[in-house]
C-alpha cells in the first residue's frame, strides 16, 4: 500500500493564461497578478515523488504496468486512493502498457526527457493545485488543475497544456501531454473541459464532489462535479417511471460544453499563470515563458480551439495527436489522397458516427477481415443488414454482399480503406456511446428528456470508485446505454428488440433516429444541428506554429474529416502565414489501449512514439527557433508475427518524422488543394 502526503486546501486562487509562448511585450501586460473571476477554491497537494508523485501517484513505471491499485474499503474509498485509482487508468487508457509495445523502452515514466530508457520509476515530486472554473451558477464546475513539478526552472519557464481527451477527467490527459510536460520540468495546465466524469445516480441521489468522493446530491450542493437540473419532484417522477438511471455531465450538462473547450484551455493556462506567479514570486508572462497547447483526441481539439481563440498573444504554438475537430464548411477545398478525392471541409463528429452507427455492424460481415480483433454478432448483424436494405441503402442478397454494400457506404462517406478491419470494433467499443452521448450535448437535452429512447442505467455498485474507473461516456462504471422501449421491457442496447422490426438488430430505431437529428428537420433535430454549429472551427491559427500528427488508420477520428481538411483550410485562411504542419502515419489508429490486443499488435503501433517527437520538435522550435519539420506521411512498419507471437516492437518500426522528408512523402497545398500521397 501506498502512503499519500497530507493534502490541504488552502485560499490559493488563479489567474491568467498560456498556451505557448513568446508573444511579446503586449501579452505579458495581459498577465495580472489577481486571483480570475472564474476560478474557486484551490486544493493543494504536495507530493514527495516516493511514496506519491505528480505522474503515478506513487506507482511508478511498473506499478502502471501492473494490477490495479488495492482500495481498502471499494465502498467506501478515499480522495486519495480515488486520485492513485483514476491516474492508474487513465495512464493506461491512453498507451499500451506492454514491453514488447514500446513501453519502457520507446515511452514511459523511466524513459527520459531525452528519449532513453532508464532504470527509474520514473516518479515526479511537486505540488498539485486543483480549482473549479464557474461562471457563478454552479452548473459548470470545470475543474482545473496546475502540476508543478520540482524540476521546474524558473530561468527556463514553460507550460504544457493537458485537456483531457474524451470525455475523461482531470487526469485524462497524465499520460500524454501530463508526462511530456513534467518530464521536461514544465508546469502542466489541465482541464476536464467541462466534460468531466460526472455521474447523478438519481435513484440514490449521488454525485461526486471534485476530489472524486460521493456525497448526497442536496448536501454536496454547488460542490458537485455535476447534478442534473432536475427538481425533486421532477427526479421522483423520472425515477417512479424509469428506475435506476443516471445522468452524466458530458450528455446531460445541457451546457454544450464543447463550444467552450477553447475557452476552458486557456483559462487553465491563466491559473497555471497564477500558481507559477505566487509559487516563485515572479512575473512570468508569455513574452518569458514557453507555453505549448497540446494533448490527444478531444483534447487535441481543444488546443486548436484555444489557439484559434487567442486575442491576447497567450499561446506561443501547438503540438497535438490525432485531434476530434469539426470546421466550418467550404467547398472551395479539395483533399487529394491517390485517386480519392474529397470536397470540403470534411464531417463533424456526430454527422459521421451518425453514419457509422448505422452501417458499421453490416459491414463488419463484408469478409472475414472486417470482423476481426473484436467481432458483431453475426444474427444481428444480418438483422441491421436486412433493414439497410429493405429502406435501399444497401444491395446484395447475402450477410457478404450486403456487407460489402455497407461497408462502400462508409468508404464513400469518406472513411479510409485502411479503417475496413477496424469498423467492428469501433461500433463494439465507440460508436453508440458517442452517437447517444453527443447527441445530448449538442442538443442540450436532459436526462429526462430520454432522446431516442435511451438512456443510462445499470447498478449504482460503481459509483464509489466511478471516479477512478469511468471515462464519461457510459458504458462505464457499471452504468450502459439502455433501449427504454425495447419491445418486452427496457434492455441493453445491445440485446434489445427494435419496436419497427421486431428484432434484435443493434437498436435500428436509434440509429435511423440519430441520423434523423443530424439530417431532419424536427425540433430536436434543430436543437442538434444548432449545438453542431457551435463547435465549429474557423482553421486561423493566427500564425501560430503547429504540429498534427494522425494515423491513417484511425478509424474513430478519420483522418479525411478532421485533420487533413483542417490542414488545408488553415492554408486556405493563413495563406504564406500558416506554420502548420502536418504529419500521417501510416500503420497507426486511434486507440494506443487496443494495441495488446489480438491482431492489433501485428499490424498497428504507437502513434504515441509520434506525439512526443511532435513535443519535441515544438518546443526546440520555441526554444531556439529549430526548424520545423515539413508535412508528410510517415511510413512505418508493423510488427509482424514470428510463429504465432508478435514480434516486440523496434526504433526501425517507427522511424523519426524527417525534417525534410523524400519528395513522395510529402503532404502538399496548392489552388486550395491538399495533396496526401498514398
Amino acid at each position: 500500500m501506498h502512503h499519500f502526503v497530507f493534502t490541504r486546501t488552502t485560499s490559493f486562487f488563479a489567474i491568467p493564461i498560456i498556451l505557448f509562448s513568446l508573444s511579446g511585450p503586449a501579452a505579458a501586460k495581459n498577465i495580472t497578478t489577481g486571483k480570475p473571476a472564474f476560478l474557486g477554491e484551490i486544493s493543494l497537494r504536495t507530493t514527495d515523488g516516493v511514496s506519491d508523485d505528480l505522474l503515478t501517484a506513487g506507482l511508478g513505471k511498473t506499478g502502471l504496468a501492473g494490477p490495479s491499485p488495492a482500495i481498502a474499503d471499494p465502498a467506501n474509498p478515499t480522495a486519495a486512493e480515488l486520485r492513485r485509482l483514476a491516474i492508474y487508468n487513465n495512464y493506461r487508457a491512453l498507451v499500451d502498457i506492454t514491453a514488447a509495445g514500446g513501453y519502457g523502452t520507446l515511452y514511459g515514466p523511466n524513459v527520459n526527457q531525452a528519449g532513453i530508457a532508464t532504470t527509474s520509476e520514473g516518479l515526479i515530486a511537486g505540488t498539485e493545485h486543483i480549482a473549479y472554473s464557474d461562471d457563478g451558477t454552479g452548473r459548470q464546475n470545470v475543474t482545473m488543475m496546475v502540476q508543478v513539478p520540482v524540476t521546474f526552472d524558473a530561468a527556463k519557464p514553460c507550460i504544457v497544456t493537458g485537456t483531457s481527451s474524451g470525455s475523461r477527467g482531470i487526469y485524462g490527459a497524465i499520460g500524454t501531454s501530463g508526462e511530456w510536460g513534467l518530464k521536461n520540468g514544465c508546469a502542466v495546465a489541465y482541464t476536464d473541459k467541462g466534460t468531466g466524469n460526472g455521474i447523478h445516480d438519481l435513484q440514490n441521489n449521488t454525485v461526486s464532489l471534485q476530489n472524486g468522493v460521493r456525497a448526497d446530491a442536496a448536501a454536496a450542493g454547488s460542490a458537485s462535479n455535476f447534478t442534473a437540473n432536475l427538481t425533486d419532484p421532477q427526479r421522483t417522477a423520472f425515477n417512479a417511471a424509469f428506475p435506476n438511471r443516471f445522468a452524466v455531465k458530458h450528455a446531460h450538462s445541457q451546457q454544450n460544453p464543447e463550444k467552450d473547450w477553447g475557452k476552458w484551455t486557456l483559462q487553465s493556462v491563466e491559473f497555471a499563470f497564477y500558481v507559477l506567479n505566487q509559487k516563485f514570486n515572479k512575473h512570468f508572462n508569455p513574452s518569458n515563458t514557453i507555453t505549448i497547447a497540446s494533448s490527444v483526441s478531444n483534447g487535441a481539439g481543444a488546443a486548436l480551439a484555444a489557439a484559434e481563440q487567442d486575442t491576447r498573444g497567450l499561446i506561443g504554438g501547438v503540438a497535438i495527436a490525432e485531434p476530434s475537430i469539426a470546421l466550418v464548411p467550404n467547398n472551395n477545398l479539395t483533399v487529394k489522397r491517390g485517386a480519392k478525392t474529397m470536397v470540403g471541409t470534411g464531417k463533424s463528429l456526430l454527422d459521421y458516427f451518425s453514419i457509422a452507427n448505422l452501417y458499421q455492424p453490416c459491414a463488419a460481415l463484408a469478409s472475414p477481415s472486417t470482423n476481426v480483433f473484436h467481432t458483431v454478432n453475426a444474427t444481428l448483424a444480418e438483422n441491421r443488414c436486412d433493414v439497410l436494405k429493405a429502406n435501399g441503402l444497401i444491395s446484395g442478397n447475402s450477410p457478404q454482399e450486403m456487407g460489402a454494400s455497407a461497408l462502400n457506404a462508409l468508404f464513400d462517406a469518406g472513411y479510409e480503406p485502411e479503417s475496413a478491419p477496424l469498423q467492428a470494433s469501433m461500433f463494439a467499443f465507440a460508436t453508440p456511446a458517442i452517437a447517444t452521448t453527443y447527441s445530448n450535448t449538442y442538443g442540450r437535452f436532459n436526462v429526462t428528456d430520454n432522446l431516442c429512447n435511451w438512456s443510462f442505467s445499470g447498478s449504482a455498485a460503481g459509483m464509489p470508485l466511478s471516479f477512478g474507473t469511468g471515462n464519461g461516456i457510459p458504458p462505464t462504471a457499471g452504468i450502459a446505454i439502455f433501449k427504454n422501449n425495447s419491445v418486452g421491457g427496457a434492455a441493453p442496447l445491445a440485446t434489445s428488440v427494435s419496436v419497427s422490426t421486431g428484432k434484435a438488430d443493434y437498436d435500428i430505431d436509434g440509429a435511423f433516429c440519430v441520423r434523423d437529428l443530424v439530417t431532419g428537420n424536427s425540433q430536436n433535430a434543430q436543437s442538434v444541428q444548432q449545438g453542431m454549429r457551435e463547435i465549429e472551427r474557423s482553421g486561423n491559427l493566427n500564425g501560430k506554429p503547429a504540429i498534427i500528427v494522425h494515423g491513417r488508420s484511425d478509424t474513430l477520428i478519420p483522418v479525411g474529416f478532421t485533420s487533413r481538411p483542417y490542414y488545408g483550410l488553415n492554408k486556405m485562411v493563413e495563406g504564406r502565414k500558416s506554420k502548420l504542419r502536418y504529419i500521417e502515419v501510416t500503420n497507426a489508429q486511434h486507440f494506443e489501449a487496443f494495441l495488446p490486443f489480438p491482431g492489433y499488435a501485428q499490424n498497428y503501433l504507437p502513434l504515441h512514439r509520434y506525439f512526443i517527437q511532435a513535443m519535441d520538435l515544438m518546443y526546440a522550435h520555441l526554444k531556439s527557433h529549430a526548424a520545423l519539420p515539413e508535412s508528410q506521411v510517415v511510413r512505418t512498419i508493423p510488427r509482424g508475427m514470428n510463429g504465432g507471437v508478435v514480434n516486440p516492437i523496434s526504433s526501425d518500426n517507427v522511424p523519426p518524422i524527417a525534417i525534410t522528408p523524400r519528395a513522395d512523402d510529402r503532404i502538399t497545398f496548392s489552388n486550395n488543394t491538399v495533396t496526401v500521397p498514398d
